[in-house]
């Protein structure tokens, strides 16, 4: 970002979706709506795994983490789209670029991650049963979590930092909503041969081996699950495993289509509309997936809201 002595670029303007003004108005609400949406279902999550015994296993673990990660890596983007929409006022400082571009980065990596550890666990839990308790001990599942978090933080600063050495000499208007690598590439005036060579393989390597391995683990998930002679037990282990499945395929959709592609492919409004999915609609809708279908979930939820009731009538 430093030429010389000179920073070229002070702040950068998000274009967003529209100039219209009552677009934007109908864009806010329906944002807004998305959001908090977004804010109760996985704080919701977040507290029914916290206050209930039941759900302190595992995969719940996982699924309180995945929670947290929605609501971050959404709130760290949707909060200033929601204002822009509100005051008209498009512009970003360098320093909000920055910390938006590397908070998103680290949580969707981490997220990758933490999507690959989840189907090791049900692997091991339907596959290896016996020695489920030993192989995914509190320990293990606390390494593997934070090995993500660390993971993504780590491969976020490469982007981040490779990212910002570039100028910006040009322009400062991002054809985007949020500060995302590929726009801010498109932007620049530096050679960004290596960043897209560093995005292709960092990317390339957490996405594409996360969801290679978890395929893999359910390939064997279904083989076990095909040689359960009882109909009862292959719809138990297939409920468990479905709303996970869910989550994978709309998640990985939209990033491996968005960032595993050659930057001449790239069309800046197509992926605007795509990117809504990845990191405003998915984090809403993950917390539906996991307790609509999830039927530990449905059962404890129904009971801490009978409790409720009762509570409510005995006064």
């Amino acid at each position: 970002m430093v030429k010389g002595n000179q920073t070229t670029v002070t702040e950068f303007i998000l274009l967003g979706f529209t100039d219209h003004q009552e677009t934007q108005v109908v864009l806010f609400v329906l944002f807004l709506a998305i959001y908090v949406a977004t804010l109760v279902g996985n704080i919701g999550i977040m507290t029914l795994i916290w206050i209930s015994p039941s759900l302190h296993s595992p995969m719940y673990f996982f699924l309180n983490n995945l929670a947290f990660l929605d609501l971050s890596y959404s709130s760290a983007i949707t909060p200033k789209m929601l204002a822009s929409f509100l005051t008209g006022r498009k512009t970003i400082s360098l320093a909000g670029c920055i910390a938006q571009m590397y908070l998103f980065a680290s949580f969707a990596d981490a997220e990758c991650l933490l999507l690959a550890a989840m189907a090791y666990d049900r692997y091991m839990a339907i596959c290896n049963p016996l020695l489920y308790p030993v192989l995914m001990s509190r320990k293990v599942c606390v390494w593997l979590v934070a090995g993500s978090y660390l993971t993504g933080g780590m491969s976020s600063f490469m982007h981040t930092y490779f990212t910002f050495r570039l100028s910006f000499c040009n322009s400062n208007v991002i054809n985007h909503f949020f500060c995302d690598i590929p726009p801010l590439l498109a932007l620049s005036c530096s050679n960004t041969h290596f960043n897209e060579i560093l995005l292709f393989a960092l990317c390339g390597f957490i996405q594409t081996s996360t969801f290679v391995f978890i395929l893999i683990s359910y390939a064997c998930i279904l083989c076990t699950i095909l040689r359960i002679h009882s109909a009862e037990g292959r719809h138990k282990a297939f409920s468990t495993c479905t709303s996970h499945l869910t989550a994978v395929t709309l998640y990985y959709g939209t990033l491996l289509f968005t960032y595993l592609r050659p930057s001449s492919s790239y069309t800046l409004d197509t992926d605007k509309i795509i990117s809504v999915f990845y990191t405003v609609i998915f984090p809403m809708l993950n917390p539906l997936i996991y307790s609509l279908r999830n039927e530990e979930v449905k059962d404890t939820l129904g009971k801490i809201l009978q409790r409720k009731v009762m509570v409510l009538r005995g006064r």
